[in-house]
Formats: structure tokens, C-alpha cells, sequence
């Protein structure tokens, strides 16, 4: 009987893959590079309008929320990332005399801000409002730098997050010692600096000047934005349960009965 010839797989012949000497001139690679910031730049003007143009229409959004009980906490808590650092009864509680949230944009630098809580006369602190800032520090090459038309400087963008932003909190007056949360849940440093710590209270959010778990980026990226869905429930629960369906996919193969519970939305 005649043996059968072994045929080739698809992808293993000896000929190379055109694709991969794509060869890139200097001169093409500049041109290249000013396209893109020629788009980044025009990304930029059009987010610092829109910014612009959305401030009537949050303080349009404040008056209206200012009638309806607990608007803002229901919000934050239906933000799985935010729900997650509000886990303490005592926070949760101190939460809902919460009044007002506001996003405070630095004019010279948008993507910079400071987010003001505003509470209701509380058990727990004398402060009427609480503030976090984030703001905007040029870097070096940004000395003598004159704007285009738009505002827009080269620095800006190269803006980087890391390096141009420094975020500072402030003291919060706590009346008794069994209601100062931060000292009764304070944030703790992971042993492995790769790794984050407990991060105890919520409040320490405000009363340290760093933001290692990024809370500042939730509130004034995501939730401001959202409120009204947040609120009614429309968004958020998701950022977590992607990071656990993630975990039981790994965790179904040798146990399928020790899937985590997922954090629940507040209920309008």
C-alpha cells in the first residue's frame, strides 16, 4: 500500500512574510509623527470646548438634584469601584449626609481639577465641604512656551498624567475620637510596593494628598459625568464584575462553586 504524503500545514512554506520588512523612511516617520499630533491637537481643542460648553448644563443638573434625597450618595455607591472603598458602615453612614458633589476644572488645564463633597451638618466632622485637588505643574519644557490660537501649547500635548499632575487633600475636623474615621480605619501599606494596601476608610481620600487607587479619575471622570444614570442605576456594577468573571473563569476549572458575590446596586 502506497503511504499517503504528509501535507503542509498552512503558514510553513519557506517563502518570508512581505509584511514583515516593511521598511519606514526618517523622512516618512517625521511625517508620521506630525499627523499625529496634528489629530491629538485638534482631540484637545474639541475636549476643552466640550468641557467648556458642559459647565451650565451641571450647574443646571446641581439645582435640579438638590431636590431629590439622597441623590449623590446613591450615585457613588452604584459605582462598583466607588461601593468598594465605601465597605465600612461608619463611611457609608457619614456618606449620606452628603449634599452636593462638584468637579472644579483648572481653566489653564481642563484635565486637572478639584472635586468638592458637600455635607449637611454631620455627626462626624465640623468641615462643610471636603476638597481634593488635582493640579496641573508644567513640566520644564513649557517655560516660554506661547499657546496657537486654540490655547494649545506643544507641553500640552505631552501631557502626562504621572509627571504634570500633583494631588494634594486636606485635614478633616473630626468632632469625637469614635467618629474620626480615618484614625479608626487609617490606609495601609502593602509589604510588596507593587501592591496596595487596605485603604480603610473612604476618607482618607481626602485627608491624604496621594490617590493610589485612582478614586480621584472615578468621581470626576466617570460618576460627575453619569450622575443621572448613576443614580437611576443605568450604569456602573460592571468594573468589578469584569475583573471576577475574569477570576471564575480561572477558578471553574478545578472548583465552579466558589464564585464571589458581586457588589449590589443601590436601589432607587
Amino acid at each position: 500500500m502506497a503511504k499517503g504524503t504528509k501535507r503542509a500545514s498552512p503558514g510553513a512554506e519557506a517563502e518570508k512574510n512581505p509584511l514583515t520588512e516593511v521598511e519606514l523612511s526618517d523622512e516618512d516617520a517625521e511625517k508620521l509623527r506630525n499627523s499625529q499630533r496634528d489629530i491629538a491637537r485638534v482631540e484637545l481643542v474639541l475636549e476643552r470646548a466640550s468641557l467648556k460648553k458642559l459647565v451650565p448644563a451641571y450647574q443646571k443638573r446641581r439645582e435640579i438634584v438638590k431636590t431629590i434625597p439622597k441623590f449623590w450618595p446613591v450615585a457613588l455607591m452604584n459605582h462598583s469601584l466607588f461601593a468598594f472603598h465605601v465597605q465600612h458602615s461608619a463611611d457609608q453612614l457619614a456618606l449620606s449626609y452628603l449634599e452636593d458633589v462638584w468637579v472644579e476644572r483648572d481653566p489653564a488645564e481642563p484635565r486637572c481639577y478639584t472635586i468638592e463633597f458637600t455635607f449637611k451638618e454631620n455627626p462626624y466632622f465640623t468641615d462643610r465641604v471636603l476638597k481634593k485637588e488635582f493640579k496641573y505643574v508644567p513640566p520644564p519644557a513649557a517655560a516660554g512656551e506661547k499657546p496657537d490660537e486654540d490655547g494649545i501649547t506643544d507641553s500640552m500635548l505631552e501631557f502626562s498624567w504621572e509627571r504634570d499632575v500633583v494631588s494634594s487633600g486636606q485635614k478633616v475636623n473630626w468632632k469625637d475620637a469614635d467618629k474620626a474615621l480615618t484614625k479608626l480605619y487609617p490606609r495601609e501599606t502593602a509589604e510588596d510596593e507593587d501592591d496596595v494596601g487596605d485603604p480603610g476608610s473612604f476618607f482618607n481620600f481626602f485627608e491624604h494628598d496621594s490617590d493610589p487607587f485612582e478614586m480621584g479619575n472615578n468621581v470626576a471622570g466617570e460618576i460627575f459625568p453619569d450622575a443621572i444614570d448613576y443614580f437611576l442605576g443605568n450604569a456602573g456594577g460592571d468594573e468589578l464584575d469584569s475583573d471576577d468573571e475574569e477570576d471564575d473563569e480561572d477558578d471553574d476549572a478545578e472548583e465552579i462553586d466558589l464564585e464571589k458575590p458581586r457588589p449590589k446596586k443601590q436601589k432607587v
